[in-house]
């Protein structure tokens, strides 16, 4: 059975086709940018704190708010402007100021994608349609299917991400009522959004004292931040979860 949906979104099917475009000529441009709750996954503020060329602790003491419960996964969302529309901070009216490491919410609109973990561990995932009052980019002769649109914006390296991330949030153990103490929140927050300090970490003493990195691993995370995240999430698995996450 399908699952309820709001009426302003439609399932899309896999080859259903619909149109859309952006751009300055468009009366609502960069409304969008503005009075939304936009949350960050790790990848996003890897993205984002590169492009601005800010470690991670400046960008996310600069602009990620962080909300907290005890025994659960912090949520990290984008602080928006105090300007009386509540804008993004990295919009302007030419538009997007961070445009080629814009969050994967602002690269994917108006397509969603609902992704999650089935019983079997596998990922399953579809796209819906959003339909706003505010927004005027339907329309044109340009049309896509949702995996055309992903392609278009250049959403595959984000989703891969965010699915590997999903295998945290979405974890057997968490279903089961795990729940985080206050130095496993602090761990959360360290590897997967404070890279720079992880990194910092992962090449001390005490790290290699007692986990095993290959020389090779050791310099691919020490160069590269993608390979970095990705270790992280490993390495966050097993610290929560056990060796056989």
């Amino acid at each position: 059975m399908d699952m309820q949906l709001p009426k302003n979104v439609k399932k899309l099917k896999d080859n259903e086709r619909f149109s859309f475009a952006c751009n300055p000529s468009v009366e609502c441009f960069t409304d969008c940018c503005r009075e939304l709750e936009l949350a960050l996954t790790p990848y996003d503020v890897m993205r984002l704190k590169n492009k601005l060329q800010m470690t991670s602790e400046e960008f996310l003491k600069r602009y990620v708010v962080i909300e907290a419960e005890m025994g659960q996964f912090p949520r990290f969302y984008l602080g928006m402007v105090d300007d009386g529309k509540a804008s993004c901070p990295f919009v302007s009216a030419a538009g997007c100021k961070v445009y080629d490491s814009r969050p994967g919410p602002c690269r994917a609109y108006p397509v969603g994608r609902a992704a999650s973990i089935a019983e079997d561990g596998s990922n399953i995932a579809f796209h819906v349609l959003l339909s706003e009052p505010h927004c005027q980019g339907s329309g044109g002769s340009t049309q896509f299917t949702a995996k055309e649109w992903m392609s278009d914006q250049e959403l595959d390296l984000y989703n891969e991400f965010n699915d590997d991330f999903m295998g945290l949030l979405q974890h057997p153990k968490i279903r089961e009522g795990f729940s985080l103490s206050k130095e496993q929140i602090q761990m959360f927050t360290l590897s997967l959004y404070n890279l720079d300090e992880f990194r910092s970490y992962v090449s001390s003493d005490k790290f290699s004292l007692k986990y095993s990195l290959n020389k090779n691993e050791l310099q691919r995370i020490n160069s590269d931040d993608s390979a970095l995240l990705r270790y992280a999430v490993r390495w966050l698995k097993k610290e929560l979860f056990g060796s056989g996450s």
